[in-house]
């Protein structure tokens, strides 16, 4: 007899649960990792894709394509990391990763939607391959370059225009941190947002109140980021991040002419309760000694069991 088909919610808690364990495997077996981000952000990264991108249906998991240079005219082997969502057609969905250092949890998502092959992490930061540790536009997962941190909203609000102008059913949905809340570029690209009336886009802000020199209101305040963003006329919620069927509700909501946009409020040691004794220095975690990985190789086991 077979089993019965899960949930999407199912597949999303799964999911979440593959992601926090793939990464803490990689930042075991490489001596560090962005692992706050994975556990902040692993919920909102399994909403996208068990249930929020309308995407082509996966062609099974597909290998990380080796770096081929910089785009040129003349450069006919290259191409963006899109592959990995599937044809760019008018009716599915484009996702833009703004904070490229979540992209080991980005590839780590990817490995668990059955989108990419489960062995593409030993690729990860090697000489000649894509799958980068500040991901680029080559990367699995990624079709603009949007480091140094910033630039990415303002590349979605381009192809949201052009979307818009070309009559195309599919949105733009950008995965943002909240210290790019603190950049010029931002509230400048959410200017030309509410201008030309982009609410064919859906912005989901990892909320986990860290960056690397701290927390983020002690570095610079950005809050009350709700209030701000409705100044600048955005269409805002506030949500508990973790919670995988608030965050799909808000994000298929009908679009009211305004940008839609997600604060997902999140815990950056959700999971993995060990990583609070870093605090506040969370942003990537450096075993000091063999003693402390240890005792992350023994979390890693009861996240196994």
């Amino acid at each position: 007899m077979s089993k019965p088909e899960l949930s999407w919610q199912e597949k999303a808690k799964n999911m979440a649960a593959g992601i926090r364990k793939r990464v803490l495997e990689h930042t075991i077996k490489n001596n560090g990792g962005y692992m706050s981000q994975a556990c902040s952000s692993a919920e909102i990264f399994a909403a996208l894709y068990s249930k929020i991108l309308k995407l082509e249906p996966s062609k099974g998991p597909l290998e990380p394509k080796p770096y081929a240079g910089v785009p040129s005219g003349t450069n006919v082997k290259y191409s963006t990391g899109a592959y990995f969502n599937g044809a760019k057609n008018p009716e599915y969905d484009r996702f833009i990763l703004s904070p490229t250092h979540y992209s080991l949890v980005l590839y780590a998502a990817l490995i668990e939607a059955g989108r990419m092959s489960e062995n593409s992490l030993d690729e990860f930061n090697r000489d000649g391959s894509s799958v980068e540790m500040i991901g680029a536009e080559h990367s699995p997962g990624m079709e603009v370059m949007t480091g140094s941190l910033g630039q990415g909203l303002g590349q979605a609000a381009g192809i949201a225009l052009a979307r818009k102008m070309k009559k195309e059913d599919g949105r733009v949905i950008v995965m943002m941190s909240d210290g790019e809340f603190q950049i010029g570029m931002t509230w400048e690209s959410l200017q030309f947002i509410s201008h030309h009336k982009l609410d064919n886009m859906v912005i989901i802000v990892d909320v986990n109140k860290q960056q690397c020199d701290g927390t983020v209101n002690s570095v610079m305040k950005i809050d009350p980021l709700d209030k701000r963003l409705e100044a600048f006329g955005a269409r805002v919620f506030k949500l508990y991040g973790h919670n995988i069927n608030e965050l799909a509700s808000r994000a298929e909501l009908k679009p009211d002419g305004r940008v839609l946009v997600i604060l997902a409020e999140t815990d950056p040691c959700q999971g993995l309760s060990l990583l609070s004794s870093n605090a506040p220095k969370l942003h990537y975690l450096r075993f000091k000694n063999d003693e402390e990985k240890a005792k992350y190789e023994e979390a890693l086991k009861r996240m196994v069991e």
